[in-house]
């Protein structure tokens, strides 16, 4: 950030008087701008005994498969998010149900938040950041192409969860490692089926 969004002034990284971390504050009119995690929302999509996964039109992981997810925006509950994004990716009606994995992504800013969900109809389709949507079983996955960390994890405790008959509450941080990305697990806030 170089101008402030309130006046246009130059701003400068310092950490302001009653605060610890440095911030972007203007030179001008002393406005602090904070900068938080963003917030990524999505659903595992059930359908009797496949799930649903979108093949990414967009960077970053073009052309690689992910579950219906993306950033929250202003104004929605959570829940809001992760039905409205699996309606833009995959033009499918879903709903909501339990919330499922909460990953910290510190390295790139992201709090990542899925939940499970129930789709209503086979009536569905790739939407504008979509190149494909489809449903899979477990052994259909395609595992080596999975865009994401947090998918390839969440999906990893999904089927282990499903054969032992009792969903959890995941939650972790991922972060970058030697090998790429690893998870380092939090404890689970309880039983959630």
């Amino acid at each position: 950030m170089k101008f402030c969004s309130n006046c246009g002034a130059p701003v400068t990284l310092k950490v302001p008087a009653g605060d610890t971390l440095p911030r972007h504050v203007c030179d001008a009119c002393d406005t602090i701008h904070y900068q938080n995690p963003k917030m990524v929302v999505g659903c595992i999509v059930e359908w009797e005994d496949r799930i649903l996964l979108c093949r990414r039109a967009i960077e970053p992981r073009y052309g690689l498969w992910t579950v219906p997810a993306g950033f929250m925006e202003n104004g929605e509950t959570i829940c809001q998010g992760a039905v409205r994004e699996t309606l833009e990716e995959a033009n499918a009606r879903v709903e909501i149900g339990p919330l499922y994995a909460l990953y910290n992504i510190p390295h790139i800013n992201q709090v990542y938040i899925l939940f499970r969900a129930q789709l209503l109809d086979l009536d569905f389709h790739a939407g504008a950041e979509t190149l494909e949507a489809q449903l899979f079983t477990e052994r259909e996955i395609p595992w080596e192409q999975l865009a994401f960390a947090t998918v390839r994890n969440t999906l990893a405790h999904y089927y282990n969860d499903r054969r032992q008959g009792e969903y959890r509450f995941h939650m972790g941080t991922v972060e970058p490692s030697a090998q790429g990305l690893t998870e380092k697990r939090g404890a689970p806030s309880g039983s959630l089926r």
